[in-house]
């Protein structure tokens, strides 16, 4: 595998097209579990697959460890990290304090488009649940949410909603507790009654205190990343 590496007219352009593209690559490997947590990500080796030097893979890494993906070692190298409960916790209570805060600041911009638009991925989404679709369901769920945060002229709050989700959900995208997700779609259906009757204060409670809340769902979070950590260790002891 080659990435491409565009003529521009700044050289500049050519190392952050580079270190985007590579980015982009670590991500998808990950995405599809060819990087696992618990392992290590080898540098040269990449390097050499891809046929780039090293400096713009480290410079993605530098991004990947500042959105909480790896860890770089000194002398050791660069670990793909793994999600504590812990972790999971502080994600989705940030989460849920950030799109609780983008509900409250985007509520008179639902338009009856946006409703609609939220209606009919809420439907595909049951449908996913139904044929054990997770894949479908996880995009149908990140773009259902993404109707409300895309009202939003934050940028930088967004960029900091989106790599939390993903370090939630990308690892452990084998297991699925269809219980869990059923519920998740019912406060979808909550959401969407409190926008269209004009409920601001309870739309957006609704996403702090019961969606992102670990303590509501605590049984099916632990659960959740059990059965996770179980399958990638699993796969880390054949891959060795």
């Amino acid at each position: 595998m080659r990435l491409e590496n565009p003529k521009r007219p700044s050289g500049l352009l050519d190392v952050v097209s580079l270190r985007e593209q590579v980015y982009e690559y670590l991500r998808s490997e990950m995405h599809q579990r060819k990087l696992l947590p618990g392992s290590f990500i080898k540098i040269n080796e990449i390097s050499e697959k891809l046929g780039i030097s090293t400096t713009p893979l480290r410079d993605a890494i530098i991004q990947l460890e500042c959105e909480g993906f790896v860890t770089i070692l000194p002398r050791r190298g660069v670990l793909v990290n793994k999600l504590s409960i812990q972790d999971v916790r502080n994600i989705l209570e940030i989460t849920g304090a950030l799109e609780s805060t983008v509900i409250q600041s985007v509520f008179d911009k639902f338009s009856p488009s946006h409703i609609a638009e939220m209606k009919r991925l809420n439907s595909e989404m049951i449908l996913a649940i139904n044929r054990d679709d997770f894949d479908t369901y996880y995009k149908l769920n990140i773009t259902f949410h993404d109707v409300f945060l895309n009202l939003s002229e934050n940028d930088t709050l967004k960029q900091i909603i989106m790599p939390l989700k993903q370090r939630l959900y990308d690892f452990p995208r084998r297991t699925y507790i269809k219980e869990w997700e059923l519920i998740n779609r019912q406060e979808h259906d909550q959401l969407v009654e409190h926008i269209e009757k004009g409920e601001r204060e309870q739309a957006a409670r609704l996403m702090r205190d019961s969606h992102w809340s670990f303590e509501a769902y605590e049984t099916f979070i632990r659960r959740f990343y059990a059965d996770s950590d179980e399958r990638i260790e699993s796969e880390l002891a054949w891959h060795k």
